[in-house]
């Protein structure tokens, strides 16, 4: 263990500060329902929207990033579309206006304002949204506490305290052991301080990764750059882009790295991308997934500030992370003989080890306390960012929707406590049963996610969508999504989720169109005040001349060509505050100015056709 007394106490400060936050803020957290789970609705756009960039930068997915940047080199920029990354502009550019403008406090009570309070489907819509968000909230944590047990482990090796546990750990535990001491200081003060404390967390966790994240590049560059020093690296690891096959070949440098490309079964790069991309279109024109993104987005003071936080998320976010994701690349390609052993395990070389082997072998003392007082904090924001938002379905949705709608302000903390405390015990239960970060992944965003997308996009840019056809379509897509896991667990299915996608997204599409047309269309009115508030794009023709036959001067929505230039624009961005930190650490001069120069253009594009629009529409 390298852990120095100045590192050890650089992590326990920061644990008692978050305490003592939580502690200090449950007084104001605990003044109504909106004051504990939104933050009242009163925090500017640049700190919800420095804390969901925050709640994105976390253990596991920087582990992961860091195990693809490795072995597919600039490529690997392209992997995170996944998620997919740029659902992020497409909430910039107009679906966080949107969903703001319903001032609803979850993605649940949003339905109201689209499909009514009353009418066939309405009830069994609710239930199904709040279904799938507390699944996909329990899986984003058990996913957490993984990547954090894993992290933890090589800095603080397990014969080093057993002998201070009064009881025994089974070896394929101990990181499930980690992820449970560190989950409760989590818990303690996202369940005490609410939405302000969490937001407030957040800040302090992302001034810590930032001069961390910096740091890591500043030594990678300079070691990269002294005499001597060469990445030993195959044909195309610098190109970012691609044929139709991946055609990196690591044979004579590491060889374990092909055996990864191809468990990972990215080979086919082309079809994976086109694949990735398709997915990645039709889940972001769904909007944000019931979690803390969506519940950030809620929270702002109003819809113009909404759009202007998801815009700032991928400003603040990419360029840091990145830094450390590429400096941590070169120091483990460098002394990569220095670090191997440590990325051993019984089935092999675990490539998402190498984020904490490098940290352990190469930082300085301080910076390898403040690295993982970041890292930590990172673990615990997107902890406590889930873990909200878990809370305000069960309280919001269930509780007081079903159970006790009367309930006095000190009930309904009392069960957002309660809530908490069922929430992480469930997370911490499915993480024991969690293989690697990158099983849950796959799973969470091409399984349960392609059971979410068609019903979502539909409501969003189709009158005649109703609270049936988004019940039916969620069911019809969640329900295989889980028999897939299920599957896949036993052995009776291969290959990567992402290629099941295609399936139940079309699942989800035939339950979604069949259920609206097996039943009425939404009643006229809910349709008349939700197109005149919201003023969406799409398939409204119907409902827009109802609305103009009620008053002749209203004007709809005609934005769809600027929103789209608007998103191409926001994505090629993206790329470039991706790449920046990567050619900076790197040095590569000619693609650098041209990164900077094409973003130079997009921002004053974007500044002219979106930021100085934004209360047009």
């Amino acid at each position: 263990m390298r852990l120095q007394p100045l590192d050890l106490a650089i992590i326990a400060a920061y644990l008692i500060t978050m305490v003592v936050i939580g502690w200090t803020l449950r007084k104001k957290a605990r003044q109504n329902k909106l004051n504990y789970l939104m933050g009242g609705k009163s925090l500017p756009w640049y700190m919800l929207g420095l804390s969901d960039a925050s709640d994105m930068f976390d253990i596991s997915g920087t582990m992961w990033m860091v195990s693809l940047c490795f072995v597919y080199g600039m490529k690997s920029i392209w992997i995170p579309w996944l998620w997919p990354v740029f659902n992020q502009v497409f909430m910039m550019v107009y679906l966080s206006r949107w969903l703001r403008r319903s001032n609803a406090t979850t993605g649940a009570e949003w339905l109201a304002t689209r499909f009514g309070r009353s009418g066939p489907g309405v009830r069994s819509s609710h239930n199904i949204v709040v279904a799938f968000a507390l699944l996909s909230c329990l899986g984003f944590m058990a996913y957490g506490f993984v990547g954090l047990g894993k992290f933890m482990q090589i800095f603080i090796p397990w014969d080093t305290i057993k002998t201070y546990i009064p009881f025994d750990i089974p070896a394929n535990y101990v990181p499930h052991f980690y992820g449970i001491v560190f989950t409760l200081f989590a818990m303690f003060y996202s369940i005490l301080g609410g939405m302000h404390s969490i937001v407030l967390g957040d800040v302090i966790k992302y001034i810590i990764m930032t001069v961390a994240c910096i740091s890591i590049g500043v030594i990678a560059m300079r070691r990269l750059h002294q005499q001597g020093s060469a990445l030993h690296v195959p044909q195309g690891w610098l190109n970012p882009f691609f044929g139709w096959r991946l055609d990196l070949n690591w044979s004579g440098l590491v060889a374990d790295a092909n055996k990864k490309i191809r468990d990972d079964g990215f080979s086919l790069f082309g079809v994976f991308f086109m694949m990735m991309l398709f997915k990645g279109v039709f889940a972001s024109l769904a909007g944000p997934a019931p979690n803390y993104d969506m519940q950030k987005i809620l929270s702002t003071r109003s819809p113009q500030e909404a759009s202007k936080m998801s815009g700032f998320v991928s400003i603040i976010l990419l360029p840091i992370r990145y830094s450390m994701v590429i400096g941590l690349t070169v120091l483990a390609l460098l002394y990569y003989s220095t670090i191997s052993g440590d990325l051993q395990t019984p089935s092999g070389t675990d490539f998402e080890y190498i984020l904490p082997a490098t940290i352990n072998k190469f930082l300085p003392v301080g910076l390898m306390g403040l690295v993982l007082t970041g890292l930590l904090g990172a673990f615990m924001g997107t902890f406590s960012g889930t873990l909200n938002a878990a809370q305000a379905y069960l309280v919001n949705d269930i509780y007081l929707k079903y159970v006790n709608p009367a309930a006095s302000n000190r009930k309904v903390i009392s069960m957002n406590y309660l809530a908490g405390l069922v929430v992480v015990t469930t997370g911490i239960i499915l993480g024991l049963f969690v293989k690697d970060v990158n099983t849950i992944l796959q799973w969470i965003v091409s399984g349960l996610y392609g059971g979410y997308v068609a019903a979502n996009m539909l409501k969003w840019h189709w009158w005649r969508f109703n609270a049936s056809g988004f019940f039916w379509g969620m069911l019809a897509g969640i329900l295989p999504a889980i028999a897939l896991a299920v599957f896949k667990s036993a052995g009776l299915l291969h290959g990567l989720d992402l290629y099941y996608w295609p399936v139940l997204f079309l699942l989800s599409m035939a339950g979604s169109i069949i259920g609206s047309y097996a039943t009425p269309p939404t009643d006229k009115a809910t349709l008349i005040s939700f197109y005149r508030s919201v003023r969406p794009w799409g398939l409204w023709r119907p409902v827009h001349e109802m609305v103009v036959k009620e008053d002749p001067g209203f004007t709809g929505n005609d934005n769809f060509q600027r929103n789209l230039l608007n998103i191409v624009l926001g994505i090629i961005a993206q790329l470039c505050l991706t790449l920046l930190p990567m050619y900076i650490v790197l040095w590569l001069k000619m693609p650098l100015l041209l990164t900077v120069a094409l973003l130079a253009i997009i921002i004053l594009v974007l500044k002219k056709t979106w930021w100085d629009r934004l209360n047009e529409y």
